[in-house]
């Protein structure tokens, strides 16, 4: 039977190349890669303004949506015939369903939408950056997660820290009435997609479970691209380019960093990255489009890190038992 796939995504790019090696090595290699996977998550995460920048110029948003989750389902579906992973059983198709909608169809329609009715990429990351404190709200009940004081305290200054960094932003453009409904549809969908994700999704294999996120929300983007907008597609260069960012650099890369770090983690320590995303779009925004950052800007970076921090920090014996209790998960 086949390991689930979740549960081997990172550290098999370890063992690849390590069979022969000693058990030693094979575990240091891999808990190295292990240790990059927050750090490029973020990376992955904040170019996602590329790909909308690129490719709303030249399809409407559903219909931009519709294309990137068909051409996931072609990709993913011929890794499935040639891997041949276990399929979920009845209940695991229809929680696989469910986390799609949310995560993928939720999210990304509420984004799209957003963006594409005159919210600021600034006011629409102030709202996202909720979830953090939304998510934390809600594991404390939902998982039985417990939030120390601490961490509360990382998260307001997280929320403080993104809107240093996003206010010059707020008040740029027309926003049309539909931008504040679809923002706040996209805070819902990642948040509670997220929690539902870790505590249904981790037995599930990670190839056969997002072919079926991705078939569910592809469904929801072409249903809603039939009914609302004029499936009007300009093909140039920079629609392709946009294309492949979103299917390769963001859902086969950041999504699946997002769910490894979910199967390993505790909630609110995952979703504390996110406070990191405006930060790091910021900084690209600076270095490739030659965008202002202001001194206030620099100030809500260092904040935003420093929330991370509180939030993610742990004494070394705490360390030590997470990564014992990883090692025994595995076995």
């Amino acid at each position: 039977m086949t390991a689930p796939f979740g549960r081997a995504a990172v550290p098999a790019l370890a063992a690849v190349s390590t069979r022969s090696a000693t058990p030693d090595m094979q575990r240091t290699l891999e808990q190295l890669v292990i240790g990059a996977a927050p750090g490029l998550f973020v990376i992955l995460w904040a170019s996602g303004f590329i790909g909308a920048k690129f490719g709303l110029a030249y399809a409407e948003p559903l219909t931009l949506l519709a294309m990137r989750m068909a051409a996931l389902v072609v990709l993913l579906g011929i890794v499935i015939l040639v891997t041949r992973p276990q399929w979920p059983d009845r209940i695991g198709i229809r929680h696989s369903i469910l986390t799609g909608l949310m995560v993928h169809g939720c999210y990304l329609a509420g984004v799209f939408v957003s963006i594409e009715n005159g919210l600021s990429a600034g006011l629409i990351a102030l709202v996202v950056s909720l979830q953090p404190v939304l998510t934390s709200t809600l594991a404390n009940r939902w998982l039985g997660e417990r939030v120390l004081p601490r961490q509360w305290l990382g998260l307001a200054l997280g929320l403080v820290g993104v809107y240093l960094i996003v206010r010059e932003n707020i008040a740029a453009g027309e926003t049309r009435p539909l931008a504040w409904p679809a923002a706040v549809l996209a805070l819902i969908g990642i948040t509670v997609g997220t929690l539902y994700q870790k505590r249904f999704g981790g037995g599930i294999d990670m190839r056969t479970g997002m072919w079926l996120q991705y078939a569910a929300a592809g469904v929801l983007f072409g249903l809603g691209a039939f009914v609302f907008e004029t499936r009007t597609v300009q093909w140039t260069p920079q629609l392709l380019f946009a294309l492949f960012w979103l299917v390769f650099v963001l859902s086969f890369g950041a999504i699946w960093l997002l769910y490894f770090l979910i199967r390993r983690s505790a909630a609110t320590r995952v979703v504390s990255l996110f406070y990191l995303t405006p930060p790091v779009t910021a900084l690209m925004a600076w270095l490739f489009f030659d965008e202002r950052l202001s001194p206030l800007s620099l100030v809500g970076m260092a904040i935003c890190a420093a929330s991370v921090f509180l939030v993610n920090w742990r004494p070394s014996g705490a360390v030590a038992r997470g990564a014992l209790t990883w090692r025994v998960r595995r076995k």
